[in-house]
Protein backbone atom coordinates (compact mmCIF):
# COMPACT_ATOMS: atom_id res chain seq x y z
CA UNK A 1 0.00 0.00 0.00
CA UNK A 2 1.06 3.53 -1.22
CA UNK A 3 1.53 6.27 1.31
CA UNK A 4 -1.95 8.11 -0.61
CA UNK A 5 -3.94 4.32 0.14
CA UNK A 6 -2.81 4.30 3.42
CA UNK A 7 -3.48 8.34 4.30
CA UNK A 8 -6.99 7.54 3.08
CA UNK A 9 -6.96 4.20 5.01
CA UNK A 10 -6.47 6.46 8.19
CA UNK A 11 -8.77 8.61 7.59
CA UNK A 12 -11.61 6.36 6.70
CA UNK A 13 -11.19 5.05 10.15
CA UNK A 14 -11.54 8.31 11.85
CA UNK A 15 -14.55 9.26 9.94
CA UNK A 16 -14.15 12.98 11.13
CA UNK A 17 -16.62 15.97 9.86
CA UNK A 18 -14.52 18.28 7.02
CA UNK A 19 -15.58 21.80 6.25
CA UNK A 20 -14.86 22.83 2.55
CA UNK A 21 -16.11 26.52 2.27
CA UNK A 22 -15.68 26.55 -1.86
CA UNK A 23 -18.94 24.55 -2.20
CA UNK A 24 -19.54 25.53 -6.06
CA UNK A 25 -16.15 25.00 -7.08
CA UNK A 26 -15.93 22.36 -9.84
CA UNK A 27 -12.93 20.41 -8.53
CA UNK A 28 -14.02 20.88 -4.75
CA UNK A 29 -17.44 19.18 -5.62
CA UNK A 30 -15.63 16.51 -7.50
CA UNK A 31 -13.55 15.47 -4.87
CA UNK A 32 -17.07 15.73 -2.50
CA UNK A 33 -18.03 12.67 -4.74
CA UNK A 34 -15.14 10.69 -4.23
CA UNK A 35 -14.98 11.55 -0.47
CA UNK A 36 -18.33 10.37 0.14
CA UNK A 37 -18.01 7.14 -2.39
CA UNK A 38 -14.82 6.40 -0.54
CA UNK A 39 -16.25 7.15 3.05
CA UNK A 40 -12.98 9.32 3.66
CA UNK A 41 -14.95 11.65 5.76
CA UNK A 42 -18.17 13.78 6.41
CA UNK A 43 -18.08 16.61 4.10
CA UNK A 44 -19.59 19.96 5.06
CA UNK A 45 -20.23 22.20 1.73
CA UNK A 46 -20.78 25.75 2.40
CA UNK A 47 -23.09 28.14 0.48
CA UNK A 48 -26.48 28.26 -1.50
CA UNK A 49 -27.93 24.51 -1.35
CA UNK A 50 -29.56 25.86 -4.95
CA UNK A 51 -26.37 27.05 -6.34
CA UNK A 52 -24.21 24.25 -5.52
CA UNK A 53 -27.11 21.66 -6.21
CA UNK A 54 -27.03 23.23 -9.66
CA UNK A 55 -23.06 23.11 -9.96
CA UNK A 56 -22.96 19.85 -9.08
CA UNK A 57 -25.89 18.56 -11.87
CA UNK A 58 -23.58 20.49 -14.28
CA UNK A 59 -20.46 18.35 -13.63
CA UNK A 60 -23.08 15.19 -13.52
CA UNK A 61 -21.64 14.59 -9.58
CA UNK A 62 -23.13 13.17 -6.99
CA UNK A 63 -22.60 15.32 -3.47
CA UNK A 64 -25.99 13.29 -1.78
CA UNK A 65 -24.29 12.55 1.26
CA UNK A 66 -22.67 15.87 1.70
CA UNK A 67 -24.26 18.21 4.60
CA UNK A 68 -24.83 21.85 2.90
CA UNK A 69 -24.92 24.93 5.01
CA UNK A 70 -25.94 28.34 3.72
CA UNK A 71 -24.10 31.03 6.46
CA UNK A 72 -26.73 33.78 6.53
CA UNK A 73 -29.70 31.44 6.54
CA UNK A 74 -28.38 28.91 8.76
CA UNK A 75 -28.87 27.74 11.93
CA UNK A 76 -24.98 28.97 13.49
CA UNK A 77 -25.20 32.31 12.12
CA UNK A 78 -26.67 34.63 14.65
CA UNK A 79 -24.72 32.71 17.69
CA UNK A 80 -21.51 33.15 15.58
CA UNK A 81 -22.09 36.41 14.53
CA UNK A 82 -21.82 37.09 18.61
CA UNK A 83 -19.14 35.11 18.93
CA UNK A 84 -17.04 36.78 16.45
CA UNK A 85 -17.97 40.00 17.94
CA UNK A 86 -16.74 39.15 21.69
CA UNK A 87 -13.40 37.72 20.04
CA UNK A 88 -12.73 40.83 17.86
CA UNK A 89 -14.51 44.20 19.51
CA UNK A 90 -11.01 44.91 20.97
CA UNK A 91 -9.76 45.30 17.68
CA UNK A 92 -12.46 47.05 16.47
CA UNK A 93 -14.82 44.85 14.81
CA UNK A 94 -18.74 46.55 15.33
CA UNK A 95 -21.88 44.20 14.86
CA UNK A 96 -22.21 45.13 11.57
CA UNK A 97 -18.61 43.65 10.34
CA UNK A 98 -19.39 40.91 12.66
CA UNK A 99 -22.15 40.12 10.46
CA UNK A 100 -20.37 40.76 7.29
CA UNK A 101 -17.80 38.28 8.40
CA UNK A 102 -19.87 35.81 9.36
CA UNK A 103 -21.78 35.63 5.66
CA UNK A 104 -18.42 35.24 4.54
CA UNK A 105 -17.81 31.12 3.56
CA UNK A 106 -14.59 30.98 4.48
CA UNK A 107 -15.00 32.59 7.92
CA UNK A 108 -18.13 30.88 8.66
CA UNK A 109 -16.61 27.25 8.07
CA UNK A 110 -13.21 28.62 10.59
CA UNK A 111 -16.14 29.26 12.98
CA UNK A 112 -17.40 25.77 12.61
CA UNK A 113 -14.14 24.76 13.66
CA UNK A 114 -14.05 26.57 16.37
CA UNK A 115 -17.24 25.73 17.81
CA UNK A 116 -16.72 21.72 16.87
CA UNK A 117 -19.35 21.22 14.41
CA UNK A 118 -16.63 20.58 11.84
CA UNK A 119 -13.10 18.90 13.06
CA UNK A 120 -11.29 20.64 10.17
CA UNK A 121 -11.39 22.58 7.30
CA UNK A 122 -9.95 22.73 3.47
CA UNK A 123 -9.60 25.76 1.65
CA UNK A 124 -7.80 27.01 -1.05
CA UNK A 125 -8.94 25.98 -4.30
CA UNK A 126 -9.95 29.45 -5.58
CA UNK A 127 -8.90 31.30 -1.91
CA UNK A 128 -5.46 32.67 -1.45
CA UNK A 129 -3.23 31.17 1.63
CA UNK A 130 -3.46 34.60 3.47
CA UNK A 131 -7.48 33.97 2.72
CA UNK A 132 -7.39 30.46 4.53
CA UNK A 133 -4.78 31.80 7.41
CA UNK A 134 -5.94 34.84 8.34
CA UNK A 135 -9.66 33.55 9.63
CA UNK A 136 -7.47 30.90 11.53
CA UNK A 137 -5.57 32.91 13.57
CA UNK A 138 -8.34 35.53 14.00
CA UNK A 139 -10.73 32.66 15.52
CA UNK A 140 -8.55 29.21 16.12
CA UNK A 141 -5.53 31.12 16.93
CA UNK A 142 -2.37 28.76 17.07
CA UNK A 143 -1.59 26.34 20.05
CA UNK A 144 -0.24 26.92 23.34
CA UNK A 145 3.68 27.69 23.08
CA UNK A 146 3.61 28.14 19.16
CA UNK A 147 4.20 31.42 17.89
CA UNK A 148 4.18 30.94 14.23
CA UNK A 149 1.82 29.11 11.69
CA UNK A 150 3.83 26.78 8.86
CA UNK A 151 3.32 24.26 6.04
CA UNK A 152 4.42 21.52 4.76
CA UNK A 153 4.67 19.34 1.73
CA UNK A 154 4.83 15.39 1.66
CA UNK A 155 7.14 14.85 -1.49
CA UNK A 156 7.37 11.43 -3.29
CA UNK A 157 9.48 11.08 -5.79
CA UNK A 158 9.90 8.17 -7.81
CA UNK A 159 12.58 5.89 -8.51
CA UNK A 160 14.60 7.62 -5.90
CA UNK A 161 16.52 6.30 -3.25
CA UNK A 162 17.39 9.28 -1.29
CA UNK A 163 15.20 10.22 1.87
CA UNK A 164 12.93 7.61 3.01
CA UNK A 165 12.66 5.66 -0.36
CA UNK A 166 12.25 8.95 -1.84
CA UNK A 167 9.82 10.54 0.34
CA UNK A 168 10.51 14.06 2.35
CA UNK A 169 8.76 16.53 3.85
CA UNK A 170 9.67 20.28 3.00
CA UNK A 171 8.64 22.97 4.94
CA UNK A 172 7.96 25.75 4.65
CA UNK A 173 6.92 26.26 0.68
CA UNK A 174 3.79 28.12 1.44
CA UNK A 175 3.28 30.67 4.45
CA UNK A 176 6.20 32.87 5.79
CA UNK A 177 7.87 35.16 3.07
CA UNK A 178 11.12 35.83 5.13
CA UNK A 179 11.32 33.85 8.69
CA UNK A 180 13.18 34.62 11.94
CA UNK A 181 15.83 32.39 13.46
CA UNK A 182 12.53 31.53 15.36
CA UNK A 183 10.68 30.91 12.92
CA UNK A 184 12.55 28.76 11.53
CA UNK A 185 13.20 26.70 14.43
CA UNK A 186 9.71 26.15 14.98
CA UNK A 187 8.80 25.40 11.41
CA UNK A 188 11.34 22.53 12.12
CA UNK A 189 9.90 21.42 15.01
CA UNK A 190 6.53 21.44 13.70
CA UNK A 191 7.82 19.48 9.84
CA UNK A 192 9.32 16.40 12.00
CA UNK A 193 6.21 15.94 14.05
CA UNK A 194 4.27 16.29 10.86
CA UNK A 195 6.86 13.67 9.18
CA UNK A 196 5.87 10.75 12.37
CA UNK A 197 2.34 11.49 12.47
CA UNK A 198 1.87 11.79 8.54
CA UNK A 199 4.55 9.36 7.11
CA UNK A 200 5.83 7.42 10.86
CA UNK A 201 9.37 8.53 9.39
CA UNK A 202 12.14 9.12 11.53
CA UNK A 203 12.78 12.41 10.68
CA UNK A 204 16.03 13.60 9.82
CA UNK A 205 15.68 17.41 9.38
CA UNK A 206 18.25 19.45 7.32
CA UNK A 207 18.19 23.23 8.16
CA UNK A 208 18.96 24.12 4.58
CA UNK A 209 21.77 27.09 3.05
CA UNK A 210 23.98 27.63 0.09
CA UNK A 211 26.64 27.02 2.60
CA UNK A 212 27.71 23.86 4.73
CA UNK A 213 29.11 24.69 7.99
CA UNK A 214 30.53 28.19 7.75
CA UNK A 215 31.75 27.33 4.25
CA UNK A 216 30.20 30.64 3.22
CA UNK A 217 29.96 34.11 5.59
CA UNK A 218 26.42 36.04 5.01
CA UNK A 219 24.01 37.06 7.45
CA UNK A 220 21.43 34.61 5.43
CA UNK A 221 23.69 31.75 6.58
CA UNK A 222 24.04 33.17 9.99
CA UNK A 223 19.95 33.25 10.36
CA UNK A 224 19.92 29.75 9.77
CA UNK A 225 23.30 29.13 12.01
CA UNK A 226 21.15 30.64 14.92
CA UNK A 227 17.77 29.10 13.67
CA UNK A 228 19.91 25.46 14.13
CA UNK A 229 21.17 26.48 17.84
CA UNK A 230 17.32 27.20 18.77
CA UNK A 231 16.33 23.84 17.39
CA UNK A 232 19.14 21.79 19.78
CA UNK A 233 17.96 23.76 22.39
CA UNK A 234 14.59 23.34 22.37
CA UNK A 235 14.42 19.93 20.86
CA UNK A 236 17.29 18.23 21.76
CA UNK A 237 16.34 14.94 21.21
CA UNK A 238 15.44 15.86 17.00
CA UNK A 239 18.39 14.44 14.85
CA UNK A 240 18.51 17.90 12.83
CA UNK A 241 21.62 19.75 11.69
CA UNK A 242 22.38 22.59 9.38
CA UNK A 243 23.22 25.23 8.36
CA UNK A 244 23.67 22.32 5.54
CA UNK A 245 24.07 22.11 1.43
CA UNK A 246 20.76 20.00 -0.02
CA UNK A 247 23.32 17.76 -1.82
CA UNK A 248 25.52 17.10 1.61
CA UNK A 249 21.88 16.75 3.35
CA UNK A 250 20.69 13.99 0.82
CA UNK A 251 23.66 12.52 -1.18
CA UNK A 252 26.08 10.14 1.56
CA UNK A 253 28.99 10.41 -0.39
CA UNK A 254 28.59 14.49 -0.65
CA UNK A 255 27.77 14.67 2.86
CA UNK A 256 31.01 12.45 4.21
CA UNK A 257 32.99 14.78 2.51
CA UNK A 258 31.61 18.17 2.94
CA UNK A 259 30.62 17.30 6.88
CA UNK A 260 31.53 13.99 7.95
CA UNK A 261 30.63 14.88 11.77
CA UNK A 262 26.80 15.76 10.76
CA UNK A 263 24.22 13.31 12.12
CA UNK A 264 21.51 13.57 9.51
CA UNK A 265 24.29 14.29 6.33
CA UNK A 266 23.04 12.35 3.78
CA UNK A 267 20.03 10.60 5.56
CA UNK A 268 18.01 14.01 5.54
CA UNK A 269 14.37 13.35 4.88
CA UNK A 270 12.91 16.69 6.21
CA UNK A 271 14.07 19.78 4.24
CA UNK A 272 13.61 23.00 5.74
CA UNK A 273 14.15 25.63 3.38
CA UNK A 274 15.51 29.50 4.66
CA UNK A 275 12.76 31.22 3.12
CA UNK A 276 9.70 31.18 0.78
CA UNK A 277 11.10 31.73 -2.31
CA UNK A 278 13.32 29.09 -2.69
CA UNK A 279 10.81 26.63 -0.51
CA UNK A 280 8.41 27.63 -3.09
CA UNK A 281 10.80 26.76 -5.86
CA UNK A 282 12.50 24.37 -4.59
CA UNK A 283 9.29 21.98 -4.37
CA UNK A 284 7.82 22.82 -7.86
CA UNK A 285 11.13 22.36 -9.76
CA UNK A 286 10.75 18.49 -7.47
CA UNK A 287 7.38 18.24 -8.81
CA UNK A 288 7.60 18.90 -11.99
CA UNK A 289 11.48 18.03 -12.96
CA UNK A 290 11.37 14.93 -10.75
CA UNK A 291 7.90 13.78 -11.41
CA UNK A 292 6.73 14.18 -7.69
CA UNK A 293 3.79 13.76 -5.75
CA UNK A 294 3.34 16.84 -3.82
CA UNK A 295 0.52 16.24 -1.38
CA UNK A 296 -0.41 19.22 0.90
CA UNK A 297 0.75 21.93 1.76
CA UNK A 298 0.10 20.66 5.36
CA UNK A 299 -0.72 24.12 7.86
CA UNK A 300 1.56 23.86 11.36
CA UNK A 301 0.93 25.59 14.63
CA UNK A 302 -3.20 26.17 14.12
CA UNK A 303 -4.91 24.80 17.66
CA UNK A 304 -7.46 22.47 15.62
CA UNK A 305 -7.02 21.69 11.68
CA UNK A 306 -7.09 23.96 8.77
CA UNK A 307 -5.24 22.98 5.65
CA UNK A 308 -4.81 25.29 2.45
CA UNK A 309 -4.63 24.30 -1.11
CA UNK A 310 -2.93 25.68 -3.73
CA UNK A 311 -5.19 27.16 -6.22
CA UNK A 312 -3.37 25.05 -9.56
CA UNK A 313 -4.76 21.82 -7.12
CA UNK A 314 -5.97 18.97 -8.98
CA UNK A 315 -9.48 16.83 -7.29
CA UNK A 316 -7.51 14.24 -6.25
CA UNK A 317 -5.52 17.07 -4.09
CA UNK A 318 -8.44 17.86 -2.47
CA UNK A 319 -9.24 14.57 -0.91
CA UNK A 320 -5.61 13.66 -0.01
CA UNK A 321 -5.81 16.92 2.05
CA UNK A 322 -9.15 16.15 2.98
CA UNK A 323 -7.78 12.74 4.27
CA UNK A 324 -4.91 14.34 6.01
CA UNK A 325 -6.79 17.08 7.77
CA UNK A 326 -9.25 14.04 8.87
CA UNK A 327 -5.78 12.28 10.42
CA UNK A 328 -4.79 15.88 12.30
CA UNK A 329 -7.95 16.07 13.49
CA UNK A 330 -7.72 12.43 15.16
CA UNK A 331 -4.65 13.32 16.63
Amino acid sequence: MNFIETLREKAIKVQKTIVLPEGTEPRTLKATQIILEQKIAKPILIGNPDKIAAAAKELGVKIDGARIVDPVNSEYYEDFVNTFYEMRKAKGVDMEKARKMMADEVYFATMMVKKDVADGLVSGAIHSTGDTIRPALQIIKTKPGIKSVSSAFVMIVPNCELGSNGMFLFGDCAVNPNPTSAELAESAILTAQTAKSFCDMDPKVALLSFSTYGSAKHEFVDKVVEAVKIVHETAPDLKADGEIQADAAMVASVGKTKCPSSPIAGQANVMIFPDLQSGNIGYKLVQRLAKAEAVGPFLQGIAKPVNDLSRGCSVDDIVNVVAATAIQAAN
